[in-house]
Formats: C-alpha cells, structure tokens, sequence
C-alpha cells in the first residue's frame, strides 16, 4: 500500500482546540466563550499568553471585546483581552501604513492606556506588561530605557522565564526597531544563560538570528553580492554553535515530552535553526517531535512555508 503523502499543518491556533472554538465564537460576535476560555485557563501563563495574543488578533477586526467589556465592565479578563486587542490593532495600522511610516500616536498612547488598566485588574498577570512591551515599539523614538526597564521589572516579577515576554523585548532592541544587533544579542544570551534546564528560554538566541537575517534582508534590497553573503548566516560557526547549546539547554534538558500549543513556535524556529544549519542529529529529532505541526515563521523567512517544512523532513530522511 502506498504511503500517505507528508501534508504539514500550519493550524493558527497551534493544535490549542478549545482555542479554536472560541474563536468561532468571534465571527458570530459572542464573548461568552472567550470569558469561559479564560476563566478555565486561569494562572497558567504559558497558555494564557498564547490563548490572549491569538484571540487579540482575532478580535482586533470585531467589536467582540468592546462588547464584553461593556457586559462586565470589572472583568479582569475583559480587561487584559481588551488591551492585547488595542496592541492588536496598533500593529495592524503600523503594518497597513508601511515601514518607517509612523501611525498616530493617540492610538499607541490608547493601547498603552489599555493595557495599564488591565495591569492594575489584573495584579499577577503578566500578560499585560507583555502587550505594553510589545506595543511600545511603536512610538518613533520608543520609550525611555527607565521607563521600559520598569515594564520589564514588573514582567520579569510575574513570569520570570516568560519566553513571549521576553522576545517582545528582544524585537525592541533588535536593529529594525530601538535598538541594534549586538544589543540584541547581548539581551538573548543573557537570558539564555540564567535559564534553568528543560527552560526555552535560550531558544532567543534563535529568534535574533531571524531578526538579524530579516534586517540583513532588507539591507541588501536586491543587492547579488550581499544576497550571496545571507547563504553562510545559519551556517557559520557561532550559528551552528548556538544551535547545539540551545538544544542542550532546552530540549535535553526537559523533563516533560509533551509539546504544548504556547511552545509550538519555539520548537519550530529551533527546528529550522538546526535544519539551516545543517545539523541533522539535532533536526531530525525536532522534526520528529512536530511531526506535522508546523508554524509559518520562521520558515516563509526562508521560503515558501509548507515547501520549506517538508523539503527538510524529506532532506533528512524523516518518515511521517
């Protein structure tokens, strides 16, 4: 009998099923199941980070969370959904205005309005000084390293080894935002390097190797010779080192098998890393763990996502 032909799958919501029909709910404009979502996901951060930045995206083109919050107007919950979905839209109109176009910056200082609120209904989440990190990359100039290092206290406080708390920092101080490469960098193996094992944190250092080839990318703007040059970014030996000692730190350190939703993306920009870099004792078992559960960054950065996903697994000799 043949064998079935390898299909990835790219789910939005990364395999998180209960997130899925919340965001049915969405469409059809009822916020019932967003609150129920919620409320059951209580104080597990990881999947609370995950479930709030997805439905904030969802939310972002509804009026779902206005409706909430207009329904129960104390709702921590509805609070911190409502932040998230201002830093949503935030994003949305810096994406539509285009690179280097500023948007109003009434709408930044709205979301960053937002997500203090919900800082202060919601006294030991994390989740929204993650948002207001994330959207204070949006001002033209930032904001000032006092105030951001205040921020990072009060994240840092609630979720120290908050892996999405941690790369909207590393976004700010990468060379396409406030900051530069060697900042970047300097921030990503820190973290790495006071993480305790089986933590993801030092997959970091992998997600500003993205940024730095995203920033190198839109430097050479059709430029053959610098072009050529991004060829030796995943290979070269710094790269290929941080490879191993992220799959050291992170996966040879963990004690649970288990690939939860929230570190989906994590595995894969690892998963990429190692494949780029032509690593297979540490791609094929990564490859193995997702099995067909794939993300679509980092690997559209580099190709078309699903030829990308499969071309690896095919390369190395990875059985579905």
């Amino acid at each position: 009998m043949a064998r079935d032909r390898f299909a990835p799958d790219f789910d939005p919501d990364c395999g998180d099923g209960v997130l899925t029909n919340a965001t049915h709910d969405i469409v059809i404009g009822r916020w019932q199941g967003l609150r129920d979502l919620l409320r059951v996901t209580g104080a597990d951060w990881l999947a609370r980070g995950h479930r709030i930045r997805l439905l904030a995206q969802a939310c972002a083109s509804t009026s779902t969370a206005e409706s909430w919050l207009a329904a129960e107007p104390y709702s921590a919950d509805a609070l911190v959904l409502r932040a998230a979905t201002e830093t949503a839209r935030a994003f949305n109109l810096a994406i539509a205005a285009g690179r280097g176009t500023p948007i109003d910056p009434h709408r930044v200082d709205t979301a960053v309005t937002a997500c203090l609120q919900a800082a202060e209904a919601y006294l030991d989440d994390p989740t929204p000084w993650i948002s207001l990190i994330s959207v204070a990359r949006l001002y033209p100039s930032g904001v000032r390293r006092q105030e951001l290092g205040r921020w990072w206290d009060e994240l840092h406080a609630r979720d120290p080894y908050s892996v999405e708390g941690h790369l909207q920092v590393l976004h700010y101080y990468s060379s396409r935002w406030h900051g530069s490469n060697g900042l970047m960098y300097d921030f990503a193996r820190d973290a790495a390097g006071v993480a305790p094992p089986g933590s993801a944190l030092p997959v970091l250092v992998q997600y500003a190797r993205v940024e730095e080839y995203r920033a190198a990318v839109d430097a050479a703007d059709g430029d053959r010779r610098a072009s050529a040059a991004l060829g030796q970014h995943w290979k070269h030996d710094g790269a290929v080192s941080d490879v191993r000692r992220t799959w050291q730190r992170w996966i040879v350190g963990r004690s649970d098998d288990t690939v939860h939703p929230g570190e989906l993306r994590d595995l894969n920009y690892l998963a990429h890393a190692a494949c780029l870099a032509g690593l297979p004792e540490v791609a094929v078992p990564l490859l193995r763990m997702l099995d067909r559960r794939g993300t679509r960054t980092p690997w559209s950065y580099t190709g078309e996502a699903e030829q990308q996903f499969t071309k690896w697994r095919k390369e190395f000799r990875v059985r579905a």
